[in-house]
C-alpha cells in the first residue's frame, strides 16, 4: 500500500526515460518542470514510435572537432540528422528560461535554426556552458540549446558509443568534420516509464 506522502512524491516525480540500443540502455530524467515543451515533443515522438530504428550517428571528440574551439564533447542522434521531415518545429526553450545548462549528462535538443527541433537529440558526454544561450555561446544566434534533461545511468553507454570510430562516410555533403560513426549505433526504441506506481 502506497502511503500518502510516497503517492504525493511519485506524483510530482519527472518522467524517465530508456534508450534501448545496441550498445546498451540510456536512462534519462525528462525535466518537464523546466522544459516542458521539449519533453512533451520528446515523449510523443517517443510514444509514436518515431525513435525506433534510427541511430546515435554522430560523435565530437577531440581528435575530429575543428581546430581553434574547445570540443563540444557529445554524442548525437534520434530519427536521422535533418529530424522527422513531416514534424513541426518546436519553441526553442533557451537555457536563460530553463535554468539547466550543458554539464556531463545533459540531453539537448538539436536544431538548426531556433524552432526547429523536431526528433535529433545529443547528450554531453562533459561540460560544455559554449552550448548555453548567451554571448559567450558557439552559435552567432546566442541562443544555444535546449537542455531538458539528464542522464541517471547509462554514462558507460554514452562514453562507449561517444569512442566509437568515426569518418565523413556518412556525413551530409559539404561537411566538414569525419564526426560520423562508421556503423551507426541503433536505437532500438525509446520507452516513457511510468510515473506513478499501480498498486
Amino acid at each position: 500500500m502506497l502511503t500518502a506522502l510516497t503517492t504525493a512524491a511519485l506524483m510530482t516525480a519527472l518522467p524517465h526515460a530508456v534508450i534501448e540500443t545496441t550498445h546498451g540502455n540510456i536512462e534519462v530524467e525528462l525535466n518537464e518542470t523546466a522544459a516542458p515543451v521539449s519533453v512533451a515533443n520528446f515523449i510523443a515522438h517517443a510514444r509514436a514510435g518515431h525513435f525506433d530504428g534510427g541511430s546515435f550517428y554522430r560523435t565530437v571528440r577531440d581528435d575530429n572537432e575543428r581546430e581553434g574551439v574547445a570540443p563540444m564533447n557529445l554524442i548525437q542522434g534520434g530519427h536521422s540528422f535533418d529530424g522527422l521531415p513531416e514534424a513541426e518545429g518546436i519553441a526553442h526553450e533557451s537555457t536563460l528560461e530553463t535554468g539547466l545548462t550543458h554539464s556531463r549528462g545533459a540531453i539537448s535538443m538539436a536544431r538548426d535554426e531556433p524552432g526547429t527541433a523536431t526528433t535529433e537529440f545529443f547528450i554531453m558526454v562533459n561540460d560544455y556552458p559554449g552550448l548555453d544561450a548567451g554571448p559567450d555561446g558557439r552559435n552567432p544566434d546566442e541562443s544555444g540549446y535546449a537542455v531538458f534533461g539528464a542522464v541517471t545511468e547509462g554514462m558507460d553507454v554514452v562514453e562507449r558509443i561517444w569512442m566509437a570510430p568515426a569518418s565523413l562516410e556518412h556525413a551530409p555533403e559539404s561537411f566538414p568534420y569525419p564526426q560520423f560513426i562508421t556503423e551507426p549505433v541503433q536505437i532500438v526504441t525509446v520507452r516513457i516509464l511510468d510515473e506513478v506506481a499501480e498498486n
